[in-house]
């Protein structure tokens, strides 16, 4: 028998085995609620205003509320905040041998837990326990911090579901916790007055457990957190999902939409976040993407849905090519852009710079960097969702909080300049650029005084500047009399939160502005200009 004949057979038998071993386990087969949630999906559908294809959803717009809030938090809080151990992806992590960004989660959890065969992501569950979880003290403290919404993640990679999930046993309402997170993260937050959202990181649950016949996630038992022990994850190179990531079959894209579905009718979501694996390759396009048919369907059925809702249609947020610019909200992850993008965008990013869930040691960003990121963000049209990761025990580490409260003191002086605005003919100007490529930020430098960045509201203007000047003054070179950014002359400057007067000179080079000595606050300064 040749060689090429041989590793077919192989093949062939591995599949075989493999069909044999899922069928003989419920937990690799369909739900039985999922066909039956899909044709009640397609139904309504059916009847309107959105049909599930290009041309039909590039007729949505989004919702003023969201292109006036300009900041919300994202919250990122699961089972792998029980190890606490170099990232949220501790759960994939666990079951590579190769290194992550310089950390061995592999063999930190074998010298920490034993192997994964006796111990793997499903025991963390158990310590999950949310004892110390106040939904109403989260949505109090996001309030304070200047939110205007939040979402939280219902469902991770690690296929965990936040919130009381029909179609698995693997959720929080039945193990860990056994709470309906979302549920109760939705009344707190929106009791506060602010808009509610929800994140689904699922569509990468198809790879994101590589397995081994000595790890428990090879048991097709365990398929209904895992996923399906498919052949092709016990591959060597079943790691390199960037140059690997075969599209997801029917089965999962099915469940996938029902589960997606379930969270618009349970939560009435105002936002709906996904990550990345809604395309399995970041250079298709929404055309070619093997997950759009299942994408036009849910965002029909999102968008049919919400439009019978009070505050109007709902929100998709995508990652690089799932969806045409005009009919849903790009997001860009740890990035931002080079300058103004007309149709409204958003960053997420954190207030770690080492991961989004909790960790034991995380690299934190300062309230200062933040802020200036916020306002170049909505200086360019977007606007930013920011990451905190809270412990096990349900309560966010003070190290967030205090991060969250400065923020939260900045915007109570600044924020007419955030709040409400929309960008002006040009973002700023200042020698400083940004990063733009995904997952980028860490590349960016801190902003000088010459940095300035401009918002408008009204016939107001508003000049924020990145950094404090050592001599107390700065020139708004866009300002210049004659120019042909601004035409008209500057009949006051005041600086927001200060009572003190602002002297300044208006010529050919610039509106010349002289900063009194104390602060107003410790970040960015804001100059409102009238004509």
């Amino acid at each position: 028998m040749s060689l090429m004949r041989s590793i077919a057979v192989a093949s062939a038998l591995m599949l075989a085995g493999s069909a044999i071993a899922q069928a003989a386990d419920p937990a690799t087969l369909p739900n039985p609620k999922v066909a039956p949630s899909v044709a009640k999906i397609e139904t309504a559908i059916a009847q309107g205003p959105f049909q599930p294809d290009w041309k039909s959803l590039g007729k949505y717009e989004i919702p003023q509320w969201y292109k006036d809030a300009k900041f919300g938090i994202f919250i990122h809080w699961g089972a792998y905040s029980v190890p606490a151990h170099g990232s949220e992806w501790y759960p994939r992590q666990m079951y590579i041998k190769d290194q992550r960004r310089g950390v061995n989660f592999f063999d930190y959890h074998v010298k920490t837990y034993g192997p994964q065969k006796t111990f793997g992501y499903k025991d963390f569950i158990p310590e999950f326990k949310a004892e110390k979880f106040d939904a109403a003290q989260w949505a109090k403290l996001f309030k304070d911090t200047g939110a205007r919404y939040v979402i939280p993640v219902a469902e991770h990679h690690d296929g965990f579901p936040m919130y009381d999930c029909a179609f698995t046993r693997w959720d929080a309402s039945e193990m860990g916790p056994k709470r309906d997170v979302i549920a109760e993260l939705s009344t707190a937050v929106r009791a506060e007055g602010m808009k509610f959202g929800v994140s689904s990181h699922r569509a990468f649950n198809w790879m994101f457990y590589v397995r081994d016949e000595s790890f428990d996630n090879a048991d097709p038992s365990l398929a209904d957190l895992y996923g399906r022990p498919l052949p092709f994850l016990f591959d060597e190179d079943a790691a390199d999902y960037q140059k690997k990531f075969p599209p997801q079959d029917q089965q999962f894209k099915d469940d996938w939409l029902a589960r997606s579905c379930e969270l618009v009718d349970k939560y009435k979501p105002d936002v709906f976040w996904f990550d990345f694996g809604i395309t399995p390759k970041q250079d298709a396009t929404y055309e070619t993407n093997s997950y759009a048919d299942h994408l036009k369907k849910f965002a029909a059925y999102y968008y049919n849905q919400s439009s019978e809702w009070n505050d109007g249609l709902g929100i998709i947020n995508y990652k690089f090519n799932a969806f045409p610019e005009d009919a849903a909200v790009l997001d860009k992850e740890r990035s931002k852009m080079a300058e103004i993008r007309k149709p409204f965008w958003q960053t997420d990013t954190a207030v770690s710079s080492s991961s989004w869930g909790y960790t034991k040691n995380q690299k934190y960003k300062t309230p200062d960097r933040l802020v200036d990121d916020l306002v170049d963000i909505v200086s360019k049209n977007g606007c930013l969702l920011l990451n905190v990761g809270p412990r096990p025990d349900g309560t966010i580490p003070e190290e967030d909080q205090a991060i969250l409260k400065a923020i939260g003191g900045w915007l109570d002086i600044n924020g007419e300049a955030i709040y409400d605005t929309s960008y002006w003919t040009t973002f700023g100007e200042g020698p400083t650029s940004v990063s733009t490529g995904h997952v980028s930020e860490a590349k960016d430098k801190p902003f000088t005084a010459q940095d300035l960045r401009f918002t408008t509201r009204d016939d107001v203007l508003y000049v924020t500047g990145l950094a404090w000047p050592d001599n107390h003054r700065v020139k708004v070179a866009s300002l210049a009399k004659g120019s042909k950014l601004y035409t008209d002359d500057v009949k006051s400057v005041t600086l927001l939160g200060s009572d003190e007067t602002v002297t300044w000179t208006q010529d050919t080079d610039g509106l010349n502005v002289k900063l009194p000595k104390t602060r107003p606050s410790e970040f960015a300064y804001v100059l409102k200009i009238t004509k």
